[in-house]
């Protein structure tokens, strides 16, 4: 099976008459991809970024379907853009509505289920540990400004690296599950306790994005990022979780 890489450069190529069943695209850049003709049947698609832009099928733009559908699955979900603080604090206590949820429904599937890996993807615990990092570059970092606000257990992901983050932070540790929740529920009740006293005008100061320093992000935007990050993921779980109750998957030793 051919492989292609970052230093493949595809731009602008053409496929005509291909077999592409079963290949995988992982982080790899389709905007503007043109498909005309194609057999698209049990095609999944996850693009986290889509509600930022366009995704055409037969003409319709599929986007705003999509949304609304997500939106149900998971209520609270379309609050995730509030823009004043009792907007924020109302989507904050939906979300982790939803996260307990999810948090139960583990806690009851069977032992070693937050350690599976479904098909190369993050763990439930993996999961968590990244969200500990996310909060971290996104309020400990970019809004608090502390100077290393990463916690070991954190979890970072490629990209992460290649914008400059130091990963010896992370370096060798292995936290149990108890671990990761406990250090999980520390950064929750740092949001929820910015969120209880923010004001309409600190949402609007200015602060440096952590990744692109030279871009400045309000307040506001920071926080919506760590919904976005927090919805997302929440959604990658509860998906992983379905394969995993519907033995697509078993945790070690099952």
């Amino acid at each position: 099976m051919a492989t292609f890489d970052q230093s493949d450069d595809l731009t602008g190529a053409q496929f005509v008459d291909v077999n592409l069943s079963g290949a995988r695209f992982v982080r790899s850049r389709l905007s503007g991809a043109v498909m005309r003709g194609v057999d698209v049947d049990g095609a999944d698609v996850d693009a986290p970024w889509l509600p930022d832009g366009r995704f055409l099928v037969n003409g319709v733009d599929v986007v705003p379907f999509v949304e609304a559908e997500l939106d149900r699955r998971f209520p609270g979900r379309g609050q995730r853009r509030a823009a004043d603080p009792d907007g924020l604090r109302q989507a904050w206590a939906a979300l982790q509505a939803a996260w307990g949820r999810t948090l139960e429904r583990v806690a009851g599937m069977p032992p070693g289920t937050v350690d599976v890996s479904v098909d190369g993807e993050w763990s439930f615990a993996q999961t968590l540990r990244h969200l500990v990092m996310a909060t971290d570059t996104w309020l400990g970092k970019a809004v608090l400004g502390l100077e290393q606000p990463y916690h070991p257990f954190g979890l970072a992901n490629a990209e992460a690296e290649d914008d400059g983050l130091d990963m010896s932070i992370f370096a060798g540790a292995a936290p149990t599950y108890d671990e990761v929740l406990a250090v999980r529920a520390e950064r929750v009740a740092m949001v929820g306790d910015l969120l209880a006293t923010v004001t309409p005008e600190e949402l609007a100061a200015e602060r440096r994005n952590p990744w692109a320093p030279a871009y400045p992000e309000t307040v506001l935007s920071c926080l919506h990022t760590i919904l976005e990050e927090e919805w997302e993921h929440h959604r990658f779980a509860v998906r992983d979780l379905d394969a995993i109750a519907a033995g697509q998957t078993a945790p070690a030793g099952a």
